[in-house]
């Protein structure tokens, strides 16, 4: 069955993302963009996962908890679980593996917890978009670890990119999929990467407002509508 997903959308926890960004308008407006499955992708944290996923069950909505994790290099990779439970406790193990660096929201912006209502629980303190103590190197293992999936975000971008970054992907790194923001040249991409030419290539919007997320464009191909086969398609075994 096809799915149309985009795997890259941001909460008003992350505080970079708008405060419409809240579960239920993030749930309606995917929904409103056709859109079958989403994930949940807060800068080094799935704190506002359970509420989405909560929505998105009331809405008949699949929400992959998720996280855009900032490696220790400040490269950004997508953090996709099986469930939440273990993607809370990823969340825990990554929050104790960061700076303790106040948020300047005037700087920033907030970063707000919220439940299935929409209502604010909590004001995160700490600044969640600094560069944890996870190496790119070691992501894939830990990431397994709490049953999850790694991809490599936005490698076309001129920042935070694994090849803006580090310069180059090998194949110790071992990723089976990555991913392109919505406007790259996948051509231009794959002629200056071999290495890309046999990966699953994806694209997600990153989206930060409402209007970011993305429209009934980009599917995946999967034997049936669950978190596990997604994930286990992504990683290239799904049957």
């Amino acid at each position: 069955m096809k799915l149309y997903y985009d795997f890259h959308i941001h909460s008003c926890l992350s505080p970079c993302g708008d405060m419409d960004m809240t579960p239920n308008n993030i749930v309606n407006m995917s929904i409103l963009k056709g859109l079958d499955i989403i994930a949940v992708t807060d800068h080094n944290t799935c704190g506002n996962c359970r509420a989405i996923m909560e929505v998105g069950e009331r809405n008949g909505l699949i929400v992959i908890p998720g996280m855009e994790l900032n490696t220790r290099e400040d490269v950004h990779v997508l953090c996709l679980f099986n469930d939440i439970e273990k993607a809370e406790e990823f969340s825990c193990y990554i929050y104790n593996n960061m700076q303790d660096i106040i948020n300047k929201k005037e700087v920033f912006g907030e970063q707000i917890y919220m439940n299935s209502q929409d209502e604010a629980v909590g004001i995160e303190e700490k600044l969640l978009i600094t560069a944890s103590n996870i190496g790119i190197y070691e992501t894939i293992s830990l990431c397994r670890e709490y049953n999850g999936i790694v991809i490599p975000a936005h490698i076309d971008k001129s920042s935070y990119s694994i090849l803006s970054v580090l310069g180059f992907i090998t194949e110790d790194m071992n990723f089976s999929v990555y991913e392109l923001s919505p406007r790259a040249v996948e051509d231009d991409i794959l002629r200056k990467q071999k290495l890309l030419k046999d990966k699953l290539i994806i694209r997600n919007s990153d989206a930060h407002y409402l209007w970011d997320i993305a429209e009934r464009e980009h599917f995946i191909e999967v034997s049936s509508s669950s978190i596990k086969k997604v994930l286990e398609y992504i990683s290239g075994i799904d049957d």
